[in-house]
């Protein structure tokens, strides 16, 4: 069998394969499937400071090869989550990554903080993503300043890898990933979800209550392995890909376009079982063509 074996900014796996936050909850109703051990690695549901009840409904609706969603972090705060959901993935032999959302500057260190005391937790994946309220409501990774000094907070304040996840609606995505690169980010993730709508041509209104939503699956694939490809050539840290991948050649794409390791989010809706088939098709397709390792394959088709 190929060696499946990557490592992500200190982060080490036994394979590429994370599920993406937001996608697979705190990992209970994927167990019910397989053994979540089989992961690489888990990126938990995005966890703020305390408890969200997230957007009001309707905030999921499908489209065309994919979904928008527009939940808005609904979670129950990260005390509860370090104290229900923490013990139940600690049995697995699989990364933890924890998802960390914030609204304001002081929320991601406080949150760093208090995670870095926990054990078990391999990584913070940053979502820079969030609206900063004190500063008329611009996503943090919307500017690379913003976006810089989230990540430098969150770097002094914990010793374990960070990860900072990327969102695509920015002019330069390259500009973004150079800036959290500098304020000391482990590793990148992207993209995360792309800005969309849809419209309830009976009701003459938006179908989302918030009108807006993030896009994600297959529709959004061309437009994540772009910037994968622009982030890993602009960085020297490593890259995780993700946005639309539901087989392993999608995910070998991302990895020939330059990233270490993969995320897979919509798959897991429309497939509960898409993690471990990936992780199995990956590993016979590099058998099959006597190709080591994963990791000679990272920014081949450069």
């Amino acid at each position: 069998m190929a060696d499946l074996n990557v490592t992500v900014g200190g982060l080490n796996m036994k394979n590429p394969l994370i599920t993406a936050s937001g996608t697979a909850g705190y990992g209970r109703e994927l167990a019910q499937l397989f053994d979540l051990s089989l992961l690489g690695g888990i990126a938990v549901k995005g966890t703020t400071l305390t408890p969200r009840l997230g957007n009001p409904p309707p905030r999921i609706a499908e489209t065309p090869s994919g979904m928008l969603n527009s939940v808005g972090l609904q979670n129950p705060g990260v005390e509860k989550v370090l104290a229900t959901e923490l013990p139940f993935l600690r049995q697995f032999d699989t990364a933890i990554i924890l998802n960390m959302a914030g609204h304001q500057m002081d929320d991601y260190r406080r949150m760093a903080e208090i995670l870095g005391e926990e054990p078990g937790i391999s990584a913070l994946e940053v979502n820079i993503s969030c609206p900063n309220v004190k500063e008329g409501g611009m996503a943090f990774g919307a500017d690379p300043d913003s976006a810089g000094r989230v990540i430098s907070l969150v770097r002094a304040a914990t010793k374990l890898p960070v990860i900072a996840k990327l969102t695509p609606n920015v002019t330069d995505i390259a500009e973004i990933a150079r800036a959290v690169e500098a304020a000391g980010a482990d590793a990148v993730s992207l993209i995360n979800t792309m800005l969309g709508m849809a419209i309830d041509v009976e009701r003459r209104r938006p179908l989302l209550a918030n009108t807006f939503g993030g896009l994600s699956g297959p529709a959004i694939k061309p437009v994540a392995l772009r910037m994968v490809w622009q982030a890993a050539h602009a960085v020297s840290i490593p890259v995780i890909g993700m946005g639309g991948i539901t087989s392993a050649v999608d995910a070998l794409e991302f990895i020939m376009a330059g990233a270490s390791a993969f995320q897979i989010g919509s798959a897991n809706f429309h497939n509960p079982s898409a993690a471990p088939q990936i992780i199995s098709e990956l590993n016979a397709w590099l058998d099959y063509r006597h190709i080591d390792s994963v990791a000679d394959l990272v920014g081949a088709a450069w």
